[in-house]
């Protein structure tokens, strides 16, 4: 973060930076989980724990980079599971989920190929005959 020791409480601000996450973000994360209270000072200031940085960043990368909700992730920490090796099988799954579907959109579009051509040598007719003719 900074010159700061590892131990040392930090402002907002520097939370803020280091994250590279807007303030505002870090203030309403406060009022979603309510593990995360940072110390405050006179007039509000904030000073954050070592601790309290931690588990903002695990916020961070369970909302921004693993896509969690605020409510997916607050079921997440409470219950105590970190969620690691969880985003790979789930990555895993979703990348054969979608090999299955580009899949299935091929064999569509060739399916509206061969219909588009029976329907370009037909003038007017039945849907009966469109799908006889198909077939």
């Amino acid at each position: 973060m900074t010159a700061k020791a590892d131990g040392a409480f930090r402002t907002i601000s520097e939370v803020s930076k280091a994250l590279e996450v807007p303030a505002h973000v870090l203030r309403f994360w406060e009022s979603k989980f309510k593990t995360l209270s940072p110390l405050k000072r006179n007039g509000g200031r904030r000073y954050y724990r070592p601790d309290d940085v931690e588990l903002l960043v695990r916020i961070r990368d369970l909302l921004y980079r693993d896509g969690y909700t605020i409510k997916g992730a607050q079921k997440l920490l409470t219950s105590g599971d970190d969620g690691e090796g969880r985003h790979t099988a789930g990555t895993a799954a979703c990348h054969s989920k979608l090999h299955e579907a580009l899949v299935l959109l091929d064999e569509a579009q060739a399916d509206i190929g061969r219909i588009k051509a029976v329907l370009g040598g037909v003038r007017v007719g039945s849907a009966k005959q469109v799908l006889d003719s198909v077939s």
